[in-house]
């Protein structure tokens, strides 16, 4: 990634993938099939299929999505790598770093950068961990300067029509304002789960090249393992010149330090959000795990 421009709390960033792992990455993070209408992928799909939209009908222009998902479940990737993809400049919002100390600065800064993404359009807004950015808006603690940021930021998301395609994403969705997610707000939430045998076999390689590791080399278990996860592993691997079965003794995943939230999340998410690695409505697939029965494999130090 290289930042190109940044001023206030917008930022310009550009990925730089050779071309196999563009295409990889497309792969990963895409997470669904593109038949589907209401798949990841075909959202996405619809809506760089903009102007042509807005040309038949101006009402119909996509709005954007919000990813909820386990923590280095790939979300904040997706949306950096989005506009890499797509040929679009990616902007991405800091909240925190547009608060001043004067009055109506915090609100002059907000306004000032949503024109700045209404004139670069087409492009991709990104807004990362939006429910810890406005975790001050029920609060009294700061004279509303939250609240009122909140307003502004949720007045533009319903009325602006430019061709700016808005991802925000979530760990916790459920902190976030109902009024946030509300319809017409995104055009869907998607949750994104930890990877499947088959995202993390293309995973694995991403990095395991990235870090000049030999791709003939056995992996350890990764059962329950974030995309996240399988990088630092690899990056430990060359970092210490070990084994990848060797490095994974550093590496205990998210559902395991944090069961009871990802369980917790998990069971917020069936029937309210979409699946991003299936068309439909993402539901639980296994029983929930209490985490004294889950089980991290050590690879044995010979």
């Amino acid at each position: 990634m290289t930042s190109v421009t940044k001023a206030g709390g917008l930022s310009r960033v550009e990925f730089e993938y050779d071309g196999q792992n563009r295409r990889t990455e497309k792969r990963v993070y895409g997470r669904a099939s593109v038949g589907d209408p209401w798949s990841l992928t075909s959202t996405i799909r619809y809506a760089w299929e903009g102007e042509r939209l807005a040309a038949r009908n101006a009402a119909a222009r996509p709005r954007g999505i919000l990813l909820l998902g386990v923590p280095g479940s790939g979300k904040s990737a997706f949306c950096k790598a989005l506009g890499n993809e797509t040929g679009r400049p990616t902007l991405i919002l800091d909240i925190g770093a547009m608060l001043g100390s004067l009055v109506g600065q915090t609100e002059q800064n907000v306004r000032q950068a949503l024109r700045i993404a209404d004139a670069m359009a087409p492009c991709v807004l990104m807004v990362d961990e939006v429910e810890k950015a406005l975790s001050g808006v029920s609060g009294s603690g700061d004279s509303g300067v939250s609240a009122r940021l909140f307003g502004t930021l949720l007045t533009w998301l319903s009325d602006h029509t430019s061709d700016v395609f808005v991802v925000c994403t979530a760990n916790d969705v459920s902190k976030l304002p109902p009024e946030f997610s509300r319809a017409e707000r995104f055009d869907g939430i998607f949750f994104l789960d930890t990877p499947g045998t088959a995202e993390k076999s293309a995973i694995w390689p991403i990095h395991q090249t990235r870090y000049g590791l030999n791709a003939n080399t056995k992996r350890p278990e990764d059962r329950e393992w974030t995309g996240a996860e399988i990088q630092s592993c690899c990056r430990l691997a060359a970092l210490l010149d070990v084994p990848l079965q060797e490095a994974a003794r550093h590496v205990v995943p998210v559902a395991v330090t944090a069961a009871e939230g990802v369980e917790r999340l998990r069971t917020w998410a069936a029937g309210r959000c979409l699946d991003a690695s299936r068309p439909g409505v993402y539901t639980r697939t296994t029983e929930p795990t209490s985490p004294t029965s889950r089980r991290v494999t050590r690879a044995s130090a010979n």
